[in-house]
């Protein structure tokens, strides 16, 4: 019978092919530059995120606002409606509170092809921010004939 040498991919005392071996005078871990990288990907991670949050705290805050100005627009045409107004065309300016917030209305009153029919755009913007448009609504007031 021979003795048999341990083959080159084989540990002493293994039992299997390729295994790992321990290199004498290294403790078990994670090496300082393993960690470093670590630390940079989760900081890249978290980075992402809360600019993420932040875009959502102003989404949020801009969804209102366009809805709270839908309602003053909506408002608007509604207050046309309920009086039965037959408004000169021309532009029309005013400012209106909707849940705390200060917003202002511009409308323009203009005719039609048929001469019932006045056209009614509603355009709504921040009383803090009068160059942007929040929102339009466009209606229609019709003279009534008795």
């Amino acid at each position: 019978m021979h003795a048999r040498s341990p083959s080159p991919e084989r540990a002493p005392g293994s039992g299997q092919a390729g295994a790992a071996r321990r290199i004498p005078g290294r403790s078990p871990g994670f090496t300082l530059i393993e960690v470093l990288v670590a630390l940079a990907i989760l900081a890249v991670t978290l980075a992402a995120a809360s600019r993420a949050a932040g875009l959502s705290l102003t989404t949020s805050a801009d969804h209102r606002d366009r809805l709270l100005a839908t309602w003053v627009a909506d408002n608007r045409l509604a207050m046309h409606v309920a009086q039965n107004d037959w408004v000169n065309t021309g532009e029309y300016e005013g400012s209106e509170t909707q849940a705390g917030r200060e917003f202002v209305w511009r409308e323009v009153v203009s005719g039609t092809p048929n001469p019932r029919f006045r056209r009614v755009e509603v355009r709504v913007l921040r009383a803090t921010d009068p160059n942007r448009t929040l929102v339009t609504r466009v209606g229609f007031m019709i003279r009534r004939t008795n």
